[in-house]
């Protein structure tokens, strides 16, 4: 009996944060896909003139700053998707006060799922959005100033580099921290096998 509600208690503090990971995902990729489509929209652009010393804005920014837009609204669209899809189910058995109800849940399935939406919207979604920032400053001062657009990349250059350590980082301590939790957990299985294995022969006695 204890042994089976430890699991349940695992299973239930799994759903909390596969539900906490889809709404962090879902409000981050509203909110950067948002702001690019915003900037891909309102940015203005216009041709050069030779009497006023206004060079063109070279076409490989112009397909830099389409690709590397379209790349950053499909994926967090993408990640918004998974999180539609999967959170209601997960938010209806998190709303029923049963112990079992957990079994109902479809965040064990949907893992990996799960976990691509949350590593697509806060991870590459981000990173994307950063290099995104650097090339509008291009297409944007390229005509007018280009120091302006070489200062906002040397910027955002340290704060990417920043950024990759920290992810790095993070995912290596989360990894360590689950190892330790998966071990903490064996170690409590064996103990609780072993108990059961004293109290046996004393059932049997009497």
């Amino acid at each position: 009996m204890a042994e089976e509600h430890t699991v349940q208690a695992l299973s239930w503090r799994r759903l909390y944060l596969s539900r906490a990971k889809l709404k962090a995902a879902s409000r981050t990729s509203a909110l950067l896909s948002g702001f690019a489509m915003v900037a891909m929209v309102e940015v203005q652009l216009q041709k050069g003139d030779p009497s006023e010393k206004i060079d063109d804005v070279p076409e490989g920014l112009f397909i830099s700053f389409s690709v590397v837009t379209t790349i950053l609204v499909a994926v967090h669209l993408f990640a918004l998707m998974i999180s539609t899809c999967i959170l209601p189910n997960i938010e209806a058995v998190s709303n029923v006060h049963n112990i079992t109800a957990v079994n109902e849940s479809p965040h064990e399935h949907m893992r990996v799922f799960i976990e691509v939406a949350w590593c697509f919207s806060t991870g590459l979604g981000i990173f994307l959005f950063l290099v995104e920032i650097a090339v509008l400053m291009w297409v944007k001062f390229y005509q007018f100033s280009t120091w302006a657009a070489i200062i906002s990349t040397g910027i955002l250059v340290p704060v990417l580099i920043l950024f990759v350590a920290f992810a790095v980082h993070f995912y290596r301590t989360l990894v360590v921290h689950k190892y330790e939790r998966s071990a903490q957990g064996l170690i409590e299985l064996e103990n609780m096998a072993t108990q059961l294995k004293d109290n046996g022969p004393r059932v049997e006695d009497v």
